[in-house]
């Protein structure tokens, strides 16, 4: 039985450090990571972990895979960016199929951590960057902070911050001071004013996604194209390494 042998097979040094390069640019850093905190919302360090996480377990197996000639490791990594990239697809139609649906989980998950606000300094940051970012305060409107214990204007809640709302819902002057005057939301419920933002963060988020749909389209169109070039650079280099076996 005659085999065919190829007579110039060689692994492509372009393709395996174009491979390596990268994993290199994606392969995550994970610094200054606070200890996970128990919370009945959402902590954000869950989310760095996991994608840190992933991240890194990726960007091993494809620098080491791509050096060491690893087929098995960038066999991995193929259909790991592969898998990624079809639930991305998957997320996407069906955020467009279910709108309705999705716009009441999102106001239920916005409703969800503004009970605990004050449980988790990763989540109160990140709620208070969402609402300055957005100029908005709670799910629908300001009276949204009812749910949280330290808000809420009902009799019993003896804290200072009762009828109130956080410093992230003030509007804050065309000065802006280096000083944030974290109790300028103290007592705004009672008689909403110029003061606070009245605009719910899920209207915000409306009106934001129309304005900016292409620009929202073009960053899932390129990560995409990433994810696409990254599994080409490894289906080849796999095809050069396996031409290369197949001589030897």
């Amino acid at each position: 039985m005659h085999y065919y042998r190829y007579e110039n097979a060689e692994v492509s040094c372009c393709y395996k450090y174009l491979l390596f390069s990268y994993n290199i640019i994606f392969w995550g850093v994970l610094l200054d990571l606070t200890q996970v905190t128990r919370s009945h919302g959402f902590d954000p360090v869950w989310l760095v972990l996991v994608v840190g996480g992933v991240t890194f377990i990726l960007g091993f197996a494809g620098c080491v895979g791509a050096l060491r000639e690893n087929i098995c490791l960038l066999k991995f990594f193929t259909v790991v960016i592969g898998f990624i990239f079809l639930l991305e697809l998957t997320a996407a139609v069906l955020a467009f199929v279910f709108k309705d649906p999705l716009k009441k989980w999102i106001n239920d998950f916005f409703l969800t951590n503004v009970k605990a606000y004050r449980d988790d300094i990763d989540l109160q940051n990140l709620i208070d960057s969402l609402q300055r970012l957005n100029q908005c305060c709670g799910a629908k409107n300001p009276n949204d902070w009812d749910e949280n214990m330290y808000f809420n204007c009902t009799p019993e809640n003896l804290s200072r911050e009762r009828c109130g709302v956080p410093f992230s819902c003030c509007i804050t002057g065309p000065r802006k001071d280096s000083v944030v005057n974290t109790q300028c939301g103290y007592d705004t419920r009672a008689n909403w004013s110029s003061q606070i933002f009245t605009k719910g963060c899920i209207v915000a988020l409306e009106e934001w996604l129309p304005r900016n749909i292409y620009i929202v389209a073009g960053v899932f169109i390129g990560i995409s194209l990433l994810q696409m070039v990254g599994i080409y650079l490894a289906r080849t280099l796999i095809g050069d390494i396996e031409k290369v076996n197949f001589r030897y």
